[in-house]
């Protein structure tokens, strides 16, 4: 099983997340692009970190909207979308080249995961940006897409992707994070969560849905208050559970 997490999310002055600590956890590294948080001595740092620790390295890829950190949906066009994604996957697999690096698979952050989740417009930018930069680059995302279908279909890889912390509908979706109690913070319970996602491939719906997910890889918060407390928790309770970490890429 794969643990990825958002990491190089820090800006200027301003710090975000524990990085070092969570480099030393994760498998893969989802680094931020410096459009939805991230600049260019933090990408550097992190692609560095990530060479070192033999951690895969990921472009997390968001809305240009520093500001609301990516969380607001942008009413964007597909040139200017299209445009905003290369221009962030030349931005890290650059800096990644220049450690000895590489950018070996895409996610998304924040409204721009969600809103390709259903918007088939805006994941067709997406996709066809990533395929003229690299057509054999896999994405990493949420099962049943937009994003992850209209991607298997151009031809790239896709590993699916789940959350042990994040609350889920019946029909597999997340529940959105302008909702309450999207986000669960009970320590015990989502180690608890992601153990039975890696061993039985299943969660728990908000009304007692049994969902089947068969993730390749789990999600673990990177800027959260006591997120590397829960990956930590999270990274024992499967090697407890006997199961191996390994990177999708």
């Amino acid at each position: 099983m794969d643990l990825n997490a958002d990491v190089g999310q820090s800006f200027g002055s301003w710090t975000a997340g524990g990085d070092p600590a969570m480099f030393q956890l994760a498998t893969s590294a989802n680094i931020a692009c410096g459009l939805h948080a991230g600049d260019p001595v933090t990408m550097l740092d992190s692609c560095r970190a990530a060479y070192e620790l033999d951690v895969t390295v990921g472009a997390h890829l968001g809305y240009r909207d520093l500001a609301g950190y990516g969380r607001r949906t942008l009413g964007m066009s597909f040139d200017e979308l299209f445009g905003d994604v290369l221009y962030q996957l030349g931005a890290l697999d650059g800096v990644a080249h220049a450690v000895g690096a590489s950018v070996d698979y895409v996610r998304l952050h924040g409204a721009l995961y969600e809103t390709t989740v259903h918007d088939g417009e805006q994941a067709s930018a997406v996709v066809a940006a990533v395929n003229a930069y690299d057509p054999g680059l896999p994405f990493l995302g949420l099962p049943g897409s937009e994003l992850l279908k209209q991607a298997q279909e151009a031809g790239h890889p896709v590993f699916i992707e789940a959350f042990a912390d994040r609350a889920y509908l019946a029909d597999g979706s997340l529940v959105p994070l302008s909702e309450e109690n999207a986000v669960l913070h009970d320590v015990d319970l989502v180690v608890e969560r992601a153990v039975r996602l890696a061993t039985q491939g299943e969660v728990v719906a908000v009304d007692g849905t049994v969902v089947t997910v068969r993730p390749d890889s789990l999600h673990v918060r990177g800027g959260s208050p006591g997120a590397v407390e829960m990956a930590a928790r999270i990274r024992a309770g499967l090697e407890a559970a006997g199961v191996g970490l390994d990177s999708i890429a």
